[in-house]
C-alpha cells in the first residue's frame, strides 16, 4: 500500500482542531492501515517527526431516510502526535 492510500483526507472539525493546539493532527485512513503504515506515510508525505498514534474505528450510525432504515459507513480514524516544534502546513491555512 502507498503512501497516498494509506491517509483519505484530514478532518476539519471542532475536536480536531482544539486537538491541534496538543500537536495531534486527525485523519480519515483505509481500514486496512496499520498504525506504524499511518505513522510512516505521515512522516514521509508532511516532511515531519511522528511521536505517537493512535487509531479509532468508528462504526456507521443508523439513520433513516423517507421511513426506511440505513447505515452510514463505517470509516477508521487516526489522530498523529507530532514532535514538539514540528506543523503540517496544509491545516495551519499557510
Amino acid at each position: 500500500m502507498s503512501f497516498e492510500d494509506v491517509l483519505i483526507e484530514p478532518v476539519l472539525s471542532e475536536k480536531a482542531t482544539a486537538l491541534r493546539e496538543q500537536n495531534k493532527y486527525t485523519f480519515i485512513v483505509a481500514p486496512s492501515a496499520t498504525k506504524f503504515e499511518i505513522k510512516e506515510a505521515v512522516r514521509k508525505l508532511f516532511n515531519v517527526k511522528v511521536v505517537d498514534c493512535t487509531t479509532i474505528n468508528v462504526a456507521g450510525k443508523v439513520k433513516r431516510l423517507r421511513g426506511k432504515p440505513g447505515r452510514t459507513s463505517s470509516y477508521k480514524k487516526a489522530i498523529v502526535k507530532l514532535a514538539a516544534g514540528e506543523t503540517i502546513k496544509v491545516f495551519e491555512g499557510v
